[in-house]
């Protein structure tokens, strides 16, 4: 932790990453639920699309390889700025772009920079925020974050009125990540107000050696127990939240919802979202991370398998409304898991590398759920792909149940 030169409270990291973090997510929630839609307008399948949809966590795995290594070396607020700018001419490229390839380029790229851009916040927030705080801290970026997932939609409604059609979500990306990068540029550096952190220590966990400043791969041999296991389980929450993330536009758009109700619908299901995420961090500060995980990838699991028995019953449309209800109420309650359990077992001298090999584990189930989903809906149906992630979804809560004990103790920090 930094020696710091004001106390710490949650609201002095306000400025510093929760703002460009909701800017930068406003983006994201206004362009997600419609990238399957600008690509099906650009003539792509269903398939397809759900594919041009999953090359945003595609480039968030293949951006997770340099970015425990960049953030490391030019620190957390350089590459906020520098990933923010690359997101800038990512939302350009998609805007212009002609065909449904260049559109998937460009949300690969916009992928890329959300990878370094995440690493940076979370490393931020690892090394200068107690451990008494952390679940709560963290569960609040989480909630930031859901924030904007919930106000991207509802802006991108009138742009889609105004431009004509779903790519014009791509200019609030633009727009949103400008503003992160003046805010970013006029902000003080952060050791000026929380102190220099002590990059002298080393982590306490076993499993944990002390040298973590080489690359990815070595970082993920150096760990690899701890990530064989707890990643597993990091991997599959991942995935869950990106198989939400694809099925439900996909869903909306093989119902036939219009491009303005399928933003509006997942905009305020993303209210549910966003107003659990404080009670996600209280949970896991005051009684064990298992609390908030177990019960949020559960609830993601049951919620795919509500969608996969309701595709084609009458009133498939409310159904389709309540299933995004409650797959978002399972997402708040694990506002911010990922996150913490990965700052629980960083070695908090320097956590950037290690917190770069989770991301990158988390986010190989987050790149192969898109993949997995757009396969099964291509060779069987939507209902199937979606009933396959609820089973997983099931089987990945056990696995959580057993594996987070072990490795974390039930009340850190305590």
């Amino acid at each position: 932790m930094a020696d710091g030169k004001q106390d710490f409270s949650i609201r002095s990291v306000a400025i510093v990453v929760f703002v460009p973090t909701l800017l930068f997510s406003i983006g994201e929630g206004a362009l997600i639920p419609l990238i399957p839609i600008a690509a099906t307008n650009l003539g792509a399948s269903l398939a397809i699309a759900g594919v041009i949809a999953g090359m945003l966590m595609i480039g968030e795995l293949a951006g997770d390889i340099p970015s425990g290594w960049l953030v490391s070396r030019i620190g957390e607020r350089t590459a906020m700025i520098g990933a923010a700018f690359l997101s800038i001419l990512a939302a350009l490229g998609a805007v212009l772009a002609p065909n449904p390839w260049v559109l998937g380029a460009s949300v690969f790229v916009l992928g890329l920079a959300t990878a370094v851009f995440a690493l940076a916040r979370h490393a931020f927030m690892t090394s200068y925020v107690p451990i008494r705080y952390r679940a709560r801290a963290l569960s609040t970026l989480g909630g930031v974050f859901r924030a904007g997932l919930f106000i991207g939609p509802l802006i991108s409604v009138p742009v889609i009125h105004v431009t004509g059609g779903a790519q014009g979500a791509f200019w609030i990306m633009a727009a949103t990540c400008l503003a992160a990068v003046l805010i970013l540029l006029l902000m003080p550096d952060p050791e000026s107000l929380f102190g220099r952190v002590d990059r002298s220590r080393r982590g306490a966990k076993a499993e944990q050696p002390a040298d973590t400043s080489h690359g990815l791969f070595r970082t993920l041999w150096s760990f690899r127990g701890v990530l064989a296991r707890m990643g597993s389980g990091a991997a599959l929450i991942g995935g869950m939240r990106a198989a939400r993330t694809l099925i439900l536009p996909l869903w909306a758009v093989s119902l036939g919802v219009s491009e303005a109700n399928t933003a509006l619908i997942i905009g305020l299901a993303g209210a549910l979202d966003f107003a659990l995420f404080y009670v996600s961090g209280q949970v896991m500060d005051r009684f064990g991370r298992s609390w908030s995980a177990v019960p949020s990838t559960l609830g993601l699991g049951l919620g795919m398998l509500l969608l996969a028995f309701t595709h084609d019953i009458p009133n498939a449309v409310v159904w389709f409304i309540v299933a995004a209800g409650v797959l978002s109420v399972a997402n708040g309650l694990g506002s911010g898991i990922l996150m913490t359990l990965g700052a629980d077992l960083a070695p908090p001298g320097r956590p950037a590398p290690f917190l770069g090999a989770w991301r990158f584990t988390a986010d190989a189930g987050s790149a192969t759920a898109p993949l997995v989903v757009s396969g099964l809906t291509a060779l069987v149906s939507v209902s199937f792909a979606a009933g396959t992630v609820g089973i997983f979804g099931i089987l990945g809560a056990v696995h959580l149940a057993r594996m987070i004990p072990r490795y974390i103790p039930a009340r850190p920090g305590r």
